[in-house]
């Protein structure tokens, strides 16, 4: 029989695994052979037992014999809802040891986002965006990896980290193409669920083909490691039946060769019957009685070690045991020499955390599992007191306070919420979530259960908007939500309406708290947020009559306070909308501005009214012609949610809005560059919502402006930019864009279908903006052939419109429809009126536009020229290339 033995050097669990091994060392020597190489990312995956652990020692050994840097940490069993427990382990070691001016400037911008996470700041005053954070833990990896490089990072147990680690581990496995790490992940399959699952998912997507599914060792294999263990003198049978035993695991043969050299067992085919027994009292059952024999003391012990789980101390257990130290250090001893726990490997992640830790996670597993559920519920209960003793707070006790029995007890309802409020002060609202929850389950005294239904809506705003109707319907179905609770509580409802696509609901549901109200601050702030949902609405407007009940609301408003701003501003939209006159817009914008800034608690990041009453005033701005006021306000929304670190769906709303600022001024490079961006991060918070639709739609506008149809083309085909849309407005127009692309993709047909679709929805809105939603003019221009008199009548009402609208914009993109539909000396004198409006326009897209098409009427090489100037300036490749052959033909 042949025996196949392990790598020089390695430990008995790493018999079978050369190929392991190589692939290690082949990643390590990639590492280190250029600071600027690549990152890479090693997935291995087996159940518990198969040597995944010691392969990362042999990672960490093999590293620090080329000079690398080695951080590790492991997920635990009773750890999974304590937040960035894994990344903490990681990274803390690092950081701890800078003094604080160090670490600001090692991460930087980021150091108030990742810092209160990675417990090395105080959380800030708002609450910090989830993405945001853990973008921010990327960066700091990045920055550091530069500093440490080689940098290998070893994670253990992964399918035990935490969510918020999880999720990090997926952003940072997605950036390894330009971070010189290697990531080496160990991981049970099928132990995680919900999104955990999901971010293991993608961990294993992104190591594409360095995951390895570690496998059982054979029974060559297990008799090699044998007879290297209790003799070469142990037989065929003997090794046979090691073999039969252990399934192969090579824990458990490990462990059972160690009770066999224990008990002296003499390795022959006699003795092979024996093996049975003694493996059972490895794990399950047998450890049990195994620790029972060693006595009740011994037995306590461990049980308050795995309940504590990490950070195991003499100390600390004698204070859960209620021993004195020198009974729990005698029990120490008897457990260590019984393998149960064993004194930490100084280069593990949680060295100096504590003086003892498990010897594998099976045992601590079974351990933890073998106490009485009361009992067990009942040390959590203690721990969780001795923790909160000790000064560490309602965040780091909550682990144990989730495990305790349900009893009406009101204190442990407050530790709860306290814990929920500290969890969300550093960007984990899933684990603010499980507090709450855990806290109606108490349950809370009547008088605080409406408080803690709002507590846990707020929580879940951002990751669950279904879940947060519930919890804020229910809050404000009892007593208790008063005020200016009460009044937060609707609007919050509303907005998780919104986002969960019940629009109408949104809309109702403000509208019938704000006529419980006297007139006054909160029935105001009520009456503005209907109105902002129904100015959002891209159907017809939810209740008949509005724009008259808001005009004459705003007439009289000020600006004194934000209610007032909000209903200026909203008006000022609505006006926009509906091709109202744009000077009187913009005034009424202005009036809602102090000093021409954003009020105080008006702000980008203050939730009171939330981003989307912003961008409607940016958006009223964009479309009056003011783009320098639109660009300054969503430049500063960009700059506001990158410092805060919101980088989920407020930083895509702001890319794209700003996108728009870029292509209403003809910047059509900048603005795809922002576009693009707005729709990556568009895509992390997921499709279908409104936002996303904004960057879809920006950007397919903005390539079709360049002349870069056929990428249009596959842009809306990548990105599902078609039928049905979303129930909120989308600017630019959805249906005005998505015809325009038909259009010049070649599909008449379908494109007019749209346009004709579009001049629908506007009439149902009474929205007669033509740069808005400019569906006139492209249906006009489409329907010049076919249906010439329709297209005049198209043409003459786009132009009433724009000139009541009033900005030169409007007006010229109007003259260039007219123009598009004669010929000779009636369409040079048009096209020369258009060039005049829009020469004055802050639109040079549209400018470039307009000379290009008056040089081809009037045969102006001058003019020409000029456009073509113009064309290159904006970027704008399909204009430059039409006056270029122009000029040549003019030349021949």
């Amino acid at each position: 029989m042949t025996e196949v033995r392990p790598t020089t050097a390695a430990s008995a669990s790493l018999w079978e695994r050369d190929r392991e091994i190589d692939a290690i060392r082949r990643a390590v020597d990639a590492l280190c052979a250029d600071r600027s190489s690549a990152g890479s990312l090693l997935v291995f995956r087996g159940e518990a037992g198969l040597g995944k652990t010691a392969l990362l020692a042999e990672t960490r050994r093999i590293a620090e014999e080329r000079g690398c840097t080695v951080w590790s940490a492991r997920g635990g069993e009773t750890l999974r809802s304590v937040p960035y427990n894994v990344v903490r382990q990681l990274l803390q070691p690092a950081l701890v040891t800078m003094l604080p001016e160090e670490a600001r400037d090692y991460l930087g911008d980021w150091y108030d986002i990742a810092g209160p996470a990675l417990g090395i700041a105080d959380p800030g005053e708002r609450q910090p965006d989830p993405q945001g954070v853990c973008d921010g833990l990327v960066a700091a990896v990045r920055r550091l990896a530069r500093r440490d490089w080689p940098l290998v990072l070893l994670v253990d147990d992964a399918h035990w980290a935490d969510q918020e680690t999880l999720r990090w581990l997926a952003a940072f496995a997605e950036r390894l193409h330009d971070t010189p790490v290697l990531l080496v992940v160990a991981r049970r399959p099928g132990e995680a669920t919900g999104a955990r699952a999901r971010h293991l998912d993608a961990i294993a997507t992104a190591a594409a083909g360095t995951v390895t599914t570690l496998s059982t060792l054979t029974p060559e294999a297990v008799a090699g490691l044998t007879r290297a263990t209790v003799g070469a003198h142990a037989d065929g049978p003997f090794c046979r039946e090691v073999w039969a035993v252990t399934d192969g695991n090579p824990y458990d043969t490990v462990e059972l060769l160690a009770k066999v050299l224990d008990s002296e067992l003499d390795p022959t085919e006699a003795s092979a019957g024996e093996l049975r027994a003694l493996n059972r009292s490895a794990r399950g059952g047998g450890l049990v009685a195994r620790l029972e024999e060693l006595g009740i003391d011994a037995t306590r012990f461990a049980w308050a070690a795995a309940i504590l789980g990490t950070g195991i101390t003499v100390d600390l257990v004698a204070k859960l045991t209620t021993m004195s130290v020198e009974q729990a250090e005698r029990c120490a001893g008897l457990l260590t020499s019984a393998r149960i726990l064993t004194a930490p490997d100084p280069a593990g992640a949680q060295a100096a955390d504590g003086d003892l830790e498990f010897v594998h996670p099976l045992i601590a597993t079974a351990v933890y599992h073998s106490i009485p559920d009361a009992l067990r519920r009942a040390m959590h209960g203690i721990a969780a007191r001795i923790v909160t003793d000790l000064g560490l707070g309602a965040a780091a006790a909550s682990r144990h306070l989730l495990q305790v029995h349900p009893d009406d007890d009101a204190e442990l309802v407050d530790q709860l919420r306290e814990a929920a409020r500290e969890h969300l002060a550093v960007g984990a609202p899933d684990a603010a979530r499980q507090c709450l929850e855990r806290a109606l389950q108490e349950p809370p005294r009547p008088k605080v259960q409406a408080h803690v239904h709002y507590e846990l809506g707020c929580a879940t705003l951002l990751t669950a908007p279904a879940k947060t109707v519930d919890h804020l319907r229910t809050a404000l179905a009892l007593p208790g939500l008063d005020g200016a609770e009460r009044v937060d509580a609707v609007f919050r409802l509303s907005q998780a309406l919104l986002h969960n696509d019940q629009l109408e609901q949104a809309v109702r549901t403000v509208e019938a708290e704000a006529a419980r109200h006297e007139e006054g601050p909160a029935r105001m702030r009520l009456r503005a947020v209907q109105y902002m949902w129904e100015g959002i609405y891209a159907g017809e407007s939810a209740t008949p009559g509005r724009s008259e009940r808001l005009a004459a609301l705003a007439r009289h408003c000020t600006g004194r306070d934000n209610s007032e701003r909000a209903l200026l501003i909203l008006r000022g939209f609505d006006a926009m909308t509906h091709g109202e006159n744009a000077e009187e817009v913009v005034e009424v914008c202005d009036r809602a501005l102090v000093n021409g800034r954003l009020a105080p608690g008006l702000g980008w990041t203050d939730t009171e009214w939330g981003v989307e009453l912003l961008m409607m005033l940016g958006s009223s701005y964009a479309y009056t012609d003011r783009l320098d006021r639109a660009e300054n306000l969503f430049s500063e929304a960009l700059r506001t949610y990158t410092t805060a670190g919101w980088s989920g769906g407020h930083l895509a709303l702001a890319h794209a809005f700003l996108g728009l600022a870029f292509r209403r001024q003809g910047r059509l490079k900048d603005a795809e560059q922002v576009l693009r961006e707005s729709l990556r991060l568009a895509e992390r918070v997921g499709r279908g919502l409104p936002l996303y639709w904004s960057a879809t739609c920006g950007l397919v506008d903005t390539l079709l402006a360049r002349g870069h149809v056929e990428e249009a083309w596959s842009v809306a085909e990548q990105y599902g930019f078609a039928p049905p849309y979303p129930s909120t407005i989308v600017l630019p127009d959805t249906r005005s864009v998505r015809g325009r692309l038909l259009l010049a993709v070649g599909r008449t047909e379908e494109g007019i279908n749209e346009l004709e679709a579009a001049e629908k929805a506007a009439a149902a809105r009474g929205g007669h903006n033509p740069v808005l939603a400019p569906w006139t003019v492209d249906l006009a221009r489409a329907l010049a052939v076919q249906d010439p008199a329709r297209a005049a009548r198209l043409a003459a009402d786009a132009r009433r419109q724009a000139e009541r609208f009033g900005t030169d914009t409007a007006i010229g993109e109007a003259l260039r429809c007219a123009a598009a539909l004669e010929t000779g000396q009636r369409q040079v004198r048009l096209t020369a009126q258009a060039v005049t409006y829009l020469e004055a326009s802050p639109c040079q897209y549209e400018h470039a536009a307009a000379r290009i098409e008056h040089g081809l009427a009037a045969r102006s090489v001058p003019e020409l020229n000029r456009g073509l100037t113009l064309a290159r300036s904006c970027g704008a490749d399909g204009l430059v290339a039409q006056a270029e052959e122009a000029l040549a033909a003019l030349e021949r």
